[in-house]
């Protein structure tokens, strides 16, 4: 036995496992969602959920929503990759420590968390009517926004380490090189650092878009009912609608959002990269 089939039998446990708990529950999922009254194989489960209006919104919306948090981490985690990649000692312990210790905690927790700060007699409503900009309370919690804002803070580590990661790999001549050629700050940014950490930022972005379109439990607490996502929508199928076929197909359609959003970045980060590892 070579050493090409020694490795393969030392991965075969690993394999088993992952298609007996992903591969085989995936397939017949999708096998449940392609079924039609007579048991045979048919779209009309995917046609029948595309011709409803509600459900064209609910995925509209997910899509919104993903898309938004995932913008919005992005521009609180470059900069702070940036500080992080450029701080020594101290100062980078305790930014890295800020960014792993709430990974810690609960989702559930986080959500929680946010949902007692947006009331209408939370923190922030207090502090803007002690600070004199609005006079009464104004409705946060049960809004899109205040949705985006939750689930960017939670995903935010998910998009400062990919960013850290490659930031962390590039050498400090490079920009002190452009600056020694009279690029100022903003051409040296633009034509040095952003291009140099884009794999980085790619990475983050298809982790946080990912996270974001088939989050539960932070949409849950902070808009309810009001304002469903597909993975709200799969549970209320699955458990309140007793509905098997329709959970079914809501999760094959995040399923292949999943994996377009996987073969998007990778093909993206190839690009980029020109073809290099």
């Amino acid at each position: 036995m070579n050493a090409e089939n020694r490795i393969a039998l030392l991965a075969a446990p690993g394999l088993l496992y992952l298609a007996a708990l992903y591969a085989l529950p995936l397939a017949l999922l999708l096998t449940e969602s392609l079924r039609d009254a007579e048991g045979a194989l048919s779209l009309a489960a995917y046609v029948e959920f595309f011709a409803d209006p509600f459900n064209r919104g609910v995925l509209w919306r997910t899509l919104r929503v993903a898309a938004l948090t995932t913008l919005l981490a992005l521009a609180l985690a470059y900069p702070t990759a940036l500080a992080l990649s450029r701080a020594r000692g101290w100062a980078q312990t305790a930014i890295l420590v800020a960014m792993v210790l709430p990974l810690s905690v609960g989702v559930i927790v986080k959500a929680f968390a946010w949902s007692i700060l947006f009331r209408a007699n939370g923190a922030i409503n207090g502090a803007l009517m002690g600070l004199g900009v609005i006079d009464a309370p104004i409705r946060m919690l049960f809004t899109e926004t205040a949705l985006i804002i939750g689930a960017a803070n939670v995903f935010l580590p998910f998009m400062v380490l990919p960013i850290y990661a490659v930031m962390r790999q590039l050498s400090p001549a490079l920009p002190e090189a452009a600056a020694t050629l009279g690029a100022g700050p903003f051409f040296r940014f633009f034509r040095v650092t952003l291009p140099l950490t884009l794999p980085g930022v790619i990475a983050g972005a298809a982790f946080t878009f990912s996270l974001s379109v088939s989050m539960y439990v932070i949409p849950s607490l902070i808009v309810g009912e009001r304002q469903q996502t597909l993975s709200m929508l799969i549970a209320r199928s699955f458990l309140f609608l007793r509905d098997e076929q329709l959970g079914a197909t809501i999760s094959a359609i995040l399923l292949l959002i999943a994996i377009a959003v996987v073969l998007g970045s990778s093909w993206l980060a190839a690009r980029v990269t020109g073809g290099r590892p």
